[in-house]
């Protein structure tokens, strides 16, 4: 049974740090392309960082961009985000995905992540 389990949310104020995490089961995470996205009430779920399924390769929007880092660890088939100097725009339900070959695609259940003084 495939799982991705989030953690790591809360809240925080802005200037804040976090570290989500989520951890992978089911599947053979080393294979897979990993990602994190966001989403607020009423809008699409964005694209936050992704990581190539070997760490060496990441990308990030240009709103987190020098903010946030996405890194992974094989061994534990655990990807992680870094979130430093938060802003309350980044207050959102954070979604770890799983991804290989653009046809298997797993979906966690997402984080609450709040950013408010």
């Amino acid at each position: 049974q495939v799982r991705l389990v989030e953690s790591g949310g809360g809240l925080v104020q802005p200037g804040g740090s976090l570290r989500l995490s989520c951890a992978a089961s089911g599947f053979t995470f080393s294979m897979y392309a990993m990602s994190w996205y966001r989403q607020v009430p009423g809008k699409e779920r964005e694209l936050v960082a992704a990581i190539s399924s070997d760490g060496g390769g990441t990308n990030y929007a240009d709103s987190v961009k020098g903010r946030f880092a996405i890194s992974r660890d094989n061994a534990k088939n655990t990807v992680y985000l870094q979130m430093n100097s938060l802003k309350p725009e980044d207050t959102a339900v954070y979604y770890c995905k799983a991804a290989r070959l653009r046809v298997y695609i797993y979906w966690g259940q997402g984080t609450q992540v709040t950013v408010s003084s």
